[in-house]
């Protein structure tokens, strides 16, 4: 056995970092642990957490390459938080000018779910617990 604890975080590169850090903050309502300017690279760090734990690193990098498509691309498939009123969910994003697809509903579980793109087209999925 390696030791395994739990996900320290998930790294994600935006292409616009102001557009993000909005999102991320303001529309997902996720805190600022901090944020660093790092000059050599060109971009800026933001350590951000979701009530009171460290959960994503929010990058920016200089023309970084798009992501290669959808959910079914080779690679993180997407990024899921547990919510526990998906209509408040989805109303509330909408709010924000954020549209998501249909709920549905997991086969196996009988939850509900749905997925909305952060602004780089990162797939965000809210799932009912």
């Amino acid at each position: 056995m390696i030791g395994l604890l739990h996900v320290h975080h998930i790294a994600i590169i935006c292409q616009d970092y102001a557009v993000s850090k909005r999102f991320y903050t303001e529309v997902l309502g996720l805190e600022i642990i901090r944020e660093v300017h790092r000059v050599e690279r060109q971009s800026w760090k933001l350590d951000l957490a979701l009530q009171g734990q460290y959960v994503i690193e929010l990058f920016s990098f200089p023309e970084p390459p798009p992501r290669p498509n959808r959910p079914e691309a080779a690679g993180l498939r997407h990024l899921a938080f547990a919510v526990s009123d998906l209509d408040a969910t989805v109303h509330g994003l909408a709010a924000h000018g954020v549209a998501s697809e249909p709920i549905r509903v997991d086969e196996f579980t009988d939850r509900r779910f749905t997925f909305i793109q952060d602004p780089d087209g990162l797939p965000l999925e809210f799932y009912e617990a």
